[in-house]
């Protein structure tokens, strides 16, 4: 009783409405400063990788780096026949005239007609970094919708990496509203069949969104350390709502239960104690493995991943404090307020009201499921690792790839346009730049081979034949862009990268003496962050393997645990990265889930779900053998105590498991494909994780591993060997 979760939850049940206040204060001062620093968002700096993003620091350098752009597409309405070239023309010139006079614009190109007259657009370079243009867009798009009116016999339309961003981000925005909604009333409704409560449903669900909300202005702060994306509230929801009524419903069950056994013989402070020394640690232990398991991201040297860690460590590690501070101070409350109620109750001379019995067994679907498992330990383990390892196998055909721009859904107006004008202007879907940075007095030469090399590739079919040279004007850095009239996920564009990096460059500007070279654009950008990705990769899954090795053994004292726990968490994640495969790099569930596969997985898709499923894995883990070892601490037999264990907990471990599972479900009905496959591969996970892993292996593997789980730990032989000393009851002598 003298360990930190129980002075802290001693202190806010004394003290409760001190407690209450205080979290409250927290959450508005956390908010608040948040507000009052402000986010600092990711610059395109942050997201530069690999050798494009070293071509885009040597472009940047002779302010030849890549701007935001749009296109305006002017073509024949559906239905009208062919396109009027002359009005089209005219519309095209207003366009750039209107555009011209924006301040957000940098240049306007002169009309350019498509091959087969179908087509006119204009392009407009707008001012600013790149990752700005979403925020300076609207003017333009006021300008093509005026033009537009005034044209109704054309369609006049704008598309471009502003517009689409902008799209992108408006349809996250209302995907998120959506699943909200979807999430929450799910939630409540889960809660109040577990505690036939309102108040007590209740209880859980504001707490996580106080943590949510304290979360999200501590990640403003952070931000300032580590750039913000955009993605970090997405993961604070994703994340913070699922640990956050995960941790206040252990203990809340605890706290019922704790109750239950003392029928009123203890006060609500010492029933809150007792669930403090128990679920209150299983708590800390888990919320700090899920936020040491997160920080493992920080290892991917990725502005995005950077967001994430950030993002999952600050709401879960809230989410820990405001189960170890405010939620017992309300448990202290409501237990006040049933006793006055009681107190009441017998004043009038009624009788005392019926509480619920609380179950402390496994249930009736727990005890079939555990009865094969004690019986037949060895087969239930090999079935159940045999089906796993099944549905883990699709991962050897794992194609990883950066989801591009063309994967985005088709509802957002932009990526309608984007179509149309890729079928006029094919060679707009791509291209590589050529970046040289060398002495002034090398330019001539510079300029020469990089000319050669556009001679070099003019005929390659897999090239449009166009080209652009551009020099700094200090003569230092000097780029050629070349058009790729395929996507960037295609075998056309990525073989034409591989070929100019390996082959054209090192023949051409390679000759130049002491010349620094790097090929950037849409397809090397596109390539080189699944690369890195991959790089780190092994880095990043070895420190995930340690830390939960490490966390499992500090929390249960035994190296066994610590590889049993490594063991299952990898056959868990295998198995869902498995089923992950299944589904999206194939057509057959397309109807099903709702999108259109792009015949790969994202590339932050696996990462995101190992280091994610780690932390989350070892909720249920610390959860469960803690019930174990609680048993076999009292001297109950390790075989007894794993039967026992499991099915005191396997009534929690499903309610919490539903919930997780819900949220996770509704991010699988986003329209960005990345958060769709992260959604779904993480409602795989724990529904594998707690009602298989949890349920049947675990079991299994610690029935037959018997004595062995606690090595080298020598607490559970030393209370086993106090109770077989303890005297025996007189009346149990025969």
């Amino acid at each position: 009783m003298k360990n930190l979760p129980v002075h802290m939850a001693r202190w806010s049940a004394v003290h409760p409405w001190r407690g209450i206040v205080g979290w409250f204060v927290f959450v508005v001062l956390c908010l608040g400063i948040g507000i009052s620093v402000g986010t600092n968002a990711a610059t395109t700096e942050d997201f530069r990788i690999g050798e494009a993003g070293r071509g885009e620091a040597i472009a940047a350098e002779g302010a030849l780096q890549q701007r935001p752009v749009e296109h305006v597409l002017i073509t024949a309405k559906p239905g009208a026949g062919k396109l009027d070239i002359a009005a089209a023309d005219s519309a095209a010139a207003d366009v750039a005239a209107r555009m011209r006079k924006l301040p957000e614009v940098l240049s306007v190109t002169d009309p350019v007609r498509g091959a087969d007259n179908t087509a006119v657009r204009v392009t407009v370079t707008m001012k600013g970094p790149e990752l700005e243009g979403k925020e300076h867009v609207d003017p333009l798009i006021e300008q093509t919708a005026a033009v537009q009116k005034a044209n109704p016999g054309l369609r006049v339309e704008e598309t471009g990496s502003p517009s689409i961003s902008k799209g992108v981000d408006k349809l996250r925005g209302d995907d998120l509203a959506r699943t909200e909604m979807i999430a929450l009333p799910v939630t409540l409704i889960t809660l109040l069949l577990v505690f036939s409560s309102v108040a007590m449903a209740l209880v859980p669900l504001l707490l996580a969104l106080s943590s949510i909300a304290a979360a999200v202005g501590l990640t403003m702060v952070a931000s300032h350390v580590f750039p913000d994306n955009g993605i970090s509230t997405n993961i604070i929801l994703l994340i913070g709502l699922a640990v956050g009524v995960d941790y206040t419903l252990f203990y809340l069950k605890r706290e019922r239960e704790e109750r239950a056994r003392a029928g009123g013989k203890l006060s609500p402070q010492a029933v809150v104690e007792l669930a403090a020394a128990t679920s209150g640690r299983a708590v800390v232990v888990s919320g700090l493995a899920v936020a040491v398991s997160s920080a493992t991201l920080y290892l991917a040297d990725d502005v995005i991943f950077s967001s994430i860690a950030t993002g999952a460590v600050l709401v879960t590690l809230v989410a820990v404090v405001s189960s170890l501070t405010v939620l017992p101070a309300l448990l202290a409350k409501l237990g006040m307020r049933a006793e006055r109620r009681a107190e009441r109750r017998a004043a009038r001379g009624l009788a005392p009201k019926k509480q619920k019995t609380q179950r402390t067994g496994p249930g009736r679907l727990t005890a079939a499921v555990l009865r094969p498992v004690a019986k037949h330990p060895v087969a239930a383990l090999t079935v159940t690792v045999v089906g796993l390892l099944a549905l883990a196998a699709p991962v050897l055909g794992l194609k990883l790839t950066d989801m591009g721009r063309e994967t985005h859904s088709r509802s957002i107006e932009a990526m309608q346009v984007y179509d149309r004008l890729n079928a006029a202007y094919p060679e707009l879907k791509s291209m590589h730049q050529v970046v040289v940075r060398a002495d002034a007095d090398r330019s001539p030469e510079v300029t020469a081979a990089l000319r050669e090399l556009a001679a070099d590739v003019k005929d390659d079919p897999r090239l449009s034949g166009t080209s652009q040279l551009t020099t700094s004007p200090d003569k230092r850095i000097s780029m050629l862009q070349l058009q790729v009239p395929h996507y960037v996920s295609s075998d056309k564009a990525q073989s034409s990268l591989k070929d100019i990096r390996d082959t054209y460059l090192p023949e051409t500007v390679g000759q130049v003496k002491d010349a620094e070279f790097a090929v950037t654009g849409d397809v090397a950008r596109y390539t080189d962050y699944p690369a890195h990705q991959e790089q780190k990769l092994p880095l990043i899954i070895g420190a995930l393997l340690l830390v939960t090795f490490a966390m499992t053994v500090w929390a249960f004292r035994s190296v066994v645990l610590g590889v049993v726990g490594i063991l299952l968490n990898l056959l868990s994640a295998a198995a869902s990265l498995g089923i992950l495969v299944m589904v999206f790099q194939h057509t057959w569930a397309e109807g099903l889930v709702d999108f259109t596969s792009t015949g790969s997985i994202g590339t932050r898709v696996p990462l995101f779900l190992f280091v994610i499923l780690f932390g989350l894995s070892m909720d249920y883990q610390v959860f469960v053998i803690s019930r174990i070892r609680e048993a076999a601490l009292r001297g109950v037999p390790t075989r007894k105590a794993v039967i026992e264990g499991v099915g005191s907990s396997a009534g929690v471990v499903t309610s919490a498991a539903v919930i997780m599972v819900t949220v996770f479900a509704s991010f699988a009905a986003l329209h960005i494909i990345e958060m769709k496959q992260i959604g779904f591969s993480l409602a795989v996970a724990v529904l594998l994780d707690a009602f298989v892993i949890r349920m049947l292996v675990l079991p299994s593997m610690m029935l037959l591993l018997g004595e062995a789980n606690w090595w080298p730990s020598r607490g559970v032989r030393r209370a086993r060997r106090s109770t077989e000393q303890a005297p025996r009851p007189l009346e149990s002598v025969s």
